[in-house]
This record gives C-alpha cells, structure tokens and sequence, in this order.
C-alpha cells in the first residue's frame, strides 16, 4: 500500500498495527482494555532515513509523533530518531508459537 503523503528528511509514514482484539485464553478485549501496540508498518520514508525502508516492521516511541488522518485512514509521521529497532517477521511469529505452547504447558 502506497502513502497519500511522502515524508521529508528523516521521517517517515507507517501505519500503527491493531491491538490484539482477544487473549491468548481466548478472552475478548473490550476498546478501552486494549493496549495500543508500539509496532508500525512503514508506507513511505524520507531522503534522510538510513536503514528503514517501505514494507518493514518498526518498533517506535515518543510523544512527538504526528497523527494524520487522509480519507479515514490514519497514518502517523516518525522521526527516525524516534524508531528503537525493526521487528523480523519470523522472530514474532516464534514468540506467538511460544507462548502459545506456553500457555497449553501452564494450563491457563
């Protein structure tokens, strides 16, 4: 999926991934328990942005983050310094697979 907006020096567009509507027990989360994931997909990056492309998972933080919403899509805007590592897609789902097995050993 292509950005609406292109970014400019070291920032870029990604689009936060959605909060896990259920538990791994199977427990459904109503809107307010949900915690939002700090995991975004990159759209776009600016000229300046080292090392992060378009189509990567990104682990981001910070409060100066932008919020744009273009035709009921909202998108945010990044400053590079403000992204702490990109996530390997098969590192997650092992974990999601560990965990799980987890869950089935503990008995929960």
């Amino acid at each position: 999926m292509a950005a609406p907006i292109q970014p400019l020096a070291d920032y870029v567009v990604a689009q936060q991934e959605e909060a896990q509507a259920k538990t791994s027990s199977g427990i459904y989360l109503p809107e307010a328990a949900k915690e939002k994931p700090k995991i975004a997909k990159v759209l776009a990056v600016g000229s300046s942005v080292k090392d992060i492309k378009a189509g990567d998972r990104i682990v981001y933080g910070g409060y100066s983050n932008e919020d744009i919403k273009i035709d009921g899509k909202e998108y945010m805007l990044i400053k590079q310094e403000n992204i702490y590592a990109t996530v390997k897609y098969e590192i997650i789902e092992w974990l999601k697979k560990y965990f799980m097995m987890m869950t089935l050993v503990a008995g929960f």
